[in-house]
């Protein structure tokens, strides 16, 4: 079920790119697009919390109906921090970026991010270098590197790079916070605060700069809706509950399936043609997750669950993959 999560998170993800394009040739300014899609998000998240008062609490945590384990001012202070200032920044590089670039493009730059992911959780000892995530890091890097080298350099601008890039890097230190969270909150809560950072953050700086921008027609607002209900909602729901029965590395690993997505949908709705060494590069990543799943590993277990070996633990079946 992890894995199968991470894919699906991954695909709503990689329609994003195409979404923003879409909304940026219908007249959404990049700033609204932000604050709409963050603030949409935020409040379908809490209609859910309040339709579904089950979802508040964690199915997953071994308490017979606290819901989340640990839950402490802190913990919820550090998931709004995840949205205001991590997923925010995150998301203003990445739609600036797609200013300068091709959505394919981007995508693949921005791919970056799993690599560090998975070095920065084993320099930590969050996660195992095993000679199964070796493999599939390997093959998504390359896949990924093939794609981009397919272009031919085209439209590769060099300030867009860098958004796409610091883009990564805030990205990479998101995953590693949020898995520190993910495993203490419903991942729906977890979701609603960090959508509700975000969506403060994008407020202040639309006041900050004169404000919002609505007067762009129907398409703009369809493909808002497409942004915030795929490839934000959808998307972070299945991500959190993929990330907490995988952890940050395979989770980042899977998640090189998203630049595939984005480059099949950009030459299917966009125009992008994608060359055969693209295509080969694809199909490289999607052997990545195959050899993720043939080789496999083992997520390094929390403190807290050292000596429990009950075969119906949910913790067990939470931290082992």
């Amino acid at each position: 079920m992890g894995p199968a999560l991470c894919l699906s998170s991954a695909a709503c993800f990689g329609a994003m790119a195409i979404f923003g394009k879409l909304a940026y040739a219908a007249g959404v300014p990049s700033g609204t697009l932000l604050l709409v899609r963050f603030g949409l998000a935020a409040a379908l998240l809490a209609l859910l919390l309040m339709l579904r008062p089950g979802l508040r609490r964690d199915p997953m945590s071994p308490g017979p109906t606290t819901g989340a384990v640990g839950t402490t001012p802190m913990l919820l202070v550090t998931a709004l921090a995840l949205g205001a200032v991590g997923y925010a920044l995150q998301a203003s590089l990445y739609f600036s970026a797609l200013e300068f670039m091709d959505a394919s493009i981007l995508s693949l730059v921005f791919y970056a991010y799993p690599l560090l992911v998975t070095l920065t959780a084993v320099l930590l000892g969050r996660d195992r270098l095993t000679p199964g995530r070796c493999v599939a890091s390997v093959a998504a890097s390359g896949g990924t590197s093939l794609v981009l080298l397919g272009t031919g350099g085209m439209d590769l601008h060099p300030f867009g790079a860098v958004l796409a890039i610091g883009a990564a890097v805030t990205y990479t230190g998101y995953i590693l916070i949020a898995d520190s969270v993910v495993r203490r909150l419903p991942p729906v809560k977890l979701a609603a605060l960090v959508m509700a950072g975000a969506a403060f953050t994008m407020a202040v700086r639309s006041l900050v700069t004169g404000g919002a921008d609505l007067g762009f027609g129907w398409r703009g607002w369809f493909w808002l809706v497409c942004i915030a209900a795929v490839s934000t909602v959808l998307a972070m729901l299945t991500f959190f509950a993929g990330l907490r029965r995988t952890g940050p590395s395979t989770a980042a690993i899977l998640s090189t399936f998203e630049p595939v997505v984005t480059a099949s949908l950009a030459a299917l709705t966009l125009g992008e043609v994608l060359t055969p060494l693209q295509v080969a590069g694809g199909l490289l990543v999607v052997a990545s997750v195959a050899a993720l799943q043939l080789r496999g590993g083992t997520r390094v277990p929390p403190r807290r669950n050292a000596g429990r070996t009950t075969a119906g633990d949910p913790q067990q079946r939470v931290t082992v993959k």
